[in-house]
């Protein structure tokens, strides 16, 4: 089979190629840390996928602790002061 066979969606209407795949999972890989530091060469696209998972999981579990800690922070401070009104166009 040639590597530029496109790939059809469920709906019909939108192709891919296997080389486009290559090139979004080979832009993705490089977005990710975790891929840079750990593998020197190119990874397989499957781990690129789930290493992508992983991050995005990190990522969200990162932003919910900041928005607790905001949170508090906010709730210690007096609700008139600059500092206040700093915390909370962050939350929002």
């Amino acid at each position: 089979m040639s590597s530029r066979r496109s790939r059809q969606s469920s709906s019909g209407s939108s192709r891919i190629s296997d080389d486009q795949i290559i090139q979004l999972v080979s832009k993705l890989q490089q977005f990710l840390p975790e891929i840079q530091t750990r593998y020197s060469s190119k990874a397989s696209a499957s781990k690129v996928l789930q290493e992508t998972c992983n991050y995005i999981r990190s990522l969200n579990r990162e932003v919910n602790d900041l928005s607790d800690r905001l949170s508090q922070l906010l709730s210690t401070t007096d609700t008139e002061t600059p500092e206040a009104a700093i915390i909370r166009s962050l939350i929002m």
